[in-house]
């Protein structure tokens, strides 16, 4: 047990005050529950899919350990093959549930200067039936295996980050070969289309829905130049992360200098952005506090300059920020980013919107640990969106319900919330004071080991109230 101990103008006893939850604060969230799906289900078009939409949404919140139809089926008393059939086979369309996701996203978390994330992600699969399962590169594995891979669009702001929408990559040989995409059901007009083509897809269907005033995405989308300039064409202003081994020629380098005889600018090189980093001095790194971790201060240090690209040739349009950043440790990471903000944004800024691809990184991993975003064991097309969409629309309810249950318990997390959920709805008539009981005692404990963390840079951590709000600091973007 963690004794009394004063910092600034609360203390340890303050601290786990914050992680104190009440029944009152739980009665009501089965019932929410049900007002929440309610505009989901009435979007099904065919009134006898609702109940089916109503037990899955409620299995993939459950305590079930596999969130598959079979057990979900089982959990509600009904026979599983009315519910495989309107997950796998049931023709309803997904697209006007997640207008009402974009919808909810916008009205609760909208923020002009919000930003649209980009991530891909991947299944493992065994054989060769489901629709786009190909032996391809696996983020989730880290090598190249049997899978499909879905991108997804996240949106993260001030006030929380979620799912809203995504695509499932249908590889190249798979679009051509008739037989399975009849097996599949495949929509027949549909192409092949690239990862970038998807995102672009994706931006262009959301853009008036989530107000935004950047775009974030990994490397797979970040190395390709025409990405990168469909973007600038549109308007949109980025962070991509991109490799070390891409190719740059320092325009700030380029600048000040002049051949004296001739008055001519200097010809400079193309050098890879690791090169670059690697020629910087001590003083060209700047220190950025990101946000307040449970276990310390998160801090990086960034650098960067105007560039061009090998691949932009010489059009001064396309000069573009060189963001590197490196994590505050002994053994550094470094990490590379283009961003096509003009050139005085502050680098601060920059740095804080290329670290926000890591909220969307944890909503996926967080769908598929707790909603069972990965469980699915459909094979058809519709029967993976039907799966997505629902997922992320469960996901979306513990952001809600969470943002709902921190105005009383500021400690509560969404791991906690979504376990509170869990055991509600196993047993509606569980006994709140002792479900109460129990988040406290877990909570209590997960704010002493934080404390303990943060007891190593001599200071108590920050309420979770103002961590929250360091996530983007005011006027960071």
């Amino acid at each position: 047990m963690v004794r009394r101990a004063k910092k600034g103008n609360h203390t340890v006893e303050n601290l786990l005050r914050d992680c104190r939850t009440v029944p009152e604060d739980l009665m009501p969230c089965l019932e929410r529950l049900k007002e929440f799906m309610e505009p989901y289900i009435h979007r099904l078009g065919d009134k006898r899919q609702h109940r089916h939409g109503r037990t899955f949404l409620q299995g993939l919140l459950s305590d079930l350990e596999r969130k598959t139809t079979e057990p979900i089926a089982e959990r509600a008393g009904l026979y599983r093959r009315p519910l495989q059939k309107f997950m796998g086979d049931s023709p309803w369309d997904h697209r006007p549930l997640l207008g009402e996701l974009r919808r909810q996203v916008c009205e609760e978390l909208g923020e002009a200067e919000g930003i649209v994330i980009i991530d891909p992600s991947s299944f493992p699969k065994k054989g060769t039936h489901s629709v786009g399962v190909s032996r391809q590169w696996s983020g989730h594995l880290g090598k190249v295996d049997n899978c499909q891979v879905g991108v997804f669009l996240g949106y993260k702001s001030n006030k929380g980050h979620t799912l809203v929408d995504e695509r499932l990559y249908l590889p190249k040989h798979w679009a051509k070969d008739r037989v399975r995409r009849l097996e599949c059901g495949v929509p027949k007009g549909l192409r092949f289309k690239t990862a970038q083509k998807l995102a672009l897809e994706l931006l262009e269907e959301n853009k008036e829905g989530l107000p935004h005033g950047w775009v974030a995405a990994d490397d797979e989308f970040g190395r390709s130049s025409p990405f990168r300039r469909k973007l600038r064409q549109r308007g949109e202003r980025y962070v991509l992360d991109v490799p070390g081994k891409t190719l740059i020629r320092d325009l700030r380098a380029a600048a000040p200098a002049r051949v004296q005889e001739r008055g001519r600018m200097p010809k400079v090189r193309f050098v890879t952005a690791s090169a670059w980093k690697d020629a910087l001095p001590a003083e060209a790194w700047a220190r950025v506090h990101l946000r307040d971790g449970t276990k310390g201060p998160m801090v990086i240090w960034v650098a960067g300059t105007r560039v061009q690209t090998k691949a932009s040739g010489k059009n001064s349009s396309d000069a573009e920020w060189l963001v590197v950043t490196r994590t505050d440790s002994k053994n550094p990471e470094y990490r590379y980013h283009l961003s096509s903000a003009d050139e005085n944004m502050p680098l601060e800024k920059l740095a804080h919107v290329a670290s926000a691809r890591y909220w969307v990184e944890d909503c996926i991993e967080r769908a598929k640990g707790r909603i069972g975003l990965d469980h699915y064991e459909v094979r058809s097309w519709v029967g993976w969106h039907h799966h997505m969409t629902l997922c992320m629309i469960a996901t979306w309810f513990l952001v809600l319900e969470h943002r709902r249950l921190i105005e009383r318990t500021p400690a509560m997390t969404v791991q906690q919330s979504a376990e509170a959920v869990g055991e509600m709805l196993r047993d509606p008539h569980i006994d709140l004071r002792w479900l109460a009981r129990k988040l406290t005692r877990r909570l209590w404990r997960a704010e002493e080991s934080r404390i303990q963390h943060w007891r190593k840079f001599d200071q108590l951590p920050p309420t979770w109230t103002q961590a929250r709000a360091m996530h983007i600091p005011n006027g960071a973007l």
